[in-house]
């Protein structure tokens, strides 16, 4: 874990960006840090590090004081991500990820083969290894960068901004690619980011920051979205709290209707205007389809994402109704077809919840 113990920053000039800042950041788990521009959500990560020096208090590494540990032993254990990824240009990708390990004199053949192994592990095709940064996209650096930060194998990572400098599209990808890296690695990891989307997503424990570095609340992000500590956590989550705390209300209570539903290639029967489930020659549903009385042909189809009964959520089930064009939403149970569910529904399931006191 990485426990701050009454961390102050305060610079030459008198001000003070940390102010007696105290938390933990939980082992294996992925700890946010949030706030508004100023509140030293950078300076609390560089601290760790030992890139930026505290005033006073203690930064605890597994328990080891940050401060009378070797800084260059220390900061080779640490994996650190930043925004635009930071790659050396000079260097092939191999070479990039390589670095650490060569810096800590790691047998060469086998710090290549895992270099390699992680390549495919954040999504970039072992072919790439032989090219330089300034041949890839945005997001392809940024999988390298966090490849690079992977290779040593370090207990512990510090990603500030990782995914900030990539297009929504890209970005989510990266995030979804990161949940999967990270459910199988388990790393102590401390993460900054000005978006509360990617906040809410990718923590296991959000730490807010007030302006100076003031802690304002800290607590799992099901936590802060039922009980903001105060009047500035509310404004800082925004109007869209108690749509954001859809997320982490499992799907219970609510019964799927029964929509009809046909594969590939068969008749698509019915009254015009009729709207079916289309599905993949295996019964997996994929999307929708208009009556036409012709056979249902892939270009026919208008995409759509199923929720799992079981492990989706309401946010995820209201976001596929209200982007269906019958605004209703298809589910899924244990791979397969189970009906479909209008916004109406899931939005009287969510106001049920809210009277109950059970939401935001």
């Amino acid at each position: 874990m990485i426990e701050f113990k009454n961390v102050v920053k305060t610079y030459d000039n008198g001000t003070t960006a940390v102010a007696d800042l105290s938390f933990v950041a939980p082992t294996g788990k992925i700890t946010v840090l949030v706030g508004p521009s100023g509140c030293g959500k950078t300076t609390t990560l560089r601290m760790v590090n030992r890139l930026i020096e505290q005033t006073s208090g203690a930064i605890l590494l597994g328990g080891e004081d940050n401060a009378k540990t070797d800084t260059i032993r220390m900061r080779r254990n640490i994996g650190y991500v930043i925004q635009n990824a930071g790659l050396f240009p000079h260097q092939t990708v191999l070479d990039n990820v390589c670095a650490v390990p060569y810096l800590n004199k790691s047998d060469k053949r086998a710090s290549r083969e895992r270099a390699l192994d992680l390549l495919e592990l954040v999504g970039i095709d072992r072919s790439y290894a032989s090219r330089y940064p300034w041949q890839l996209s945005g997001g392809q650096q940024q999988r390298i960068g966090v490849a690079r930060a992977l290779a040593a194998d370090p207990p512990y990572m510090l990603m500030d901004e990782p995914f900030s400098a990539v297009d929504p599209i890209v970005r989510k990808q990266l995030q979804a690619e990161f949940l999967k890296i990270q459910a199988d690695l388990a790393k102590t990891i401390v993460m900054v980011t000005h978006d509360i989307d990617e906040a809410l997503k990718l923590g296991d424990q959000i730490v807010v920051l007030k302006e100076g570095g003031v802690l304002a609340q800290i607590g799992t992000p099901a936590e802060i979205l039922a009980s903001p500590a105060d009047q500035f956590v509310a404004d800082f989550l925004g109007e869209s709290r108690g749509y954001h705390a859809l997320s982490f209300e499992p799907i219970v209570g609510l019964e799927p209707h029964r929509t009809p539903a046909i594969r590939l290639g068969e008749l698509l029967t019915g009254q015009a205007g009729d709207w079916v489930v289309a599905c993949d020659d295996s019964g997996l549903p994929i999307g929708w389809a208009e009556a036409d009385g012709e056979p249902l042909l892939a270009e026919d189809v208008v995409v759509a994402t199923a929720v799992s009964r079981s492990r989706g959520n309401y946010r995820e089930l209201l976001d596929a109704a209200l982007a269906s064009p019958v605004g209703r939403a298809i589910m899924i149970d244990d791979g397969a077809y189970a009906g479909t569910l209008g916004s109406d529904a899931v939005i009287r399931g969510a106001v049920e919840k809210l009277d109950a006191g059970r939401m935001p």
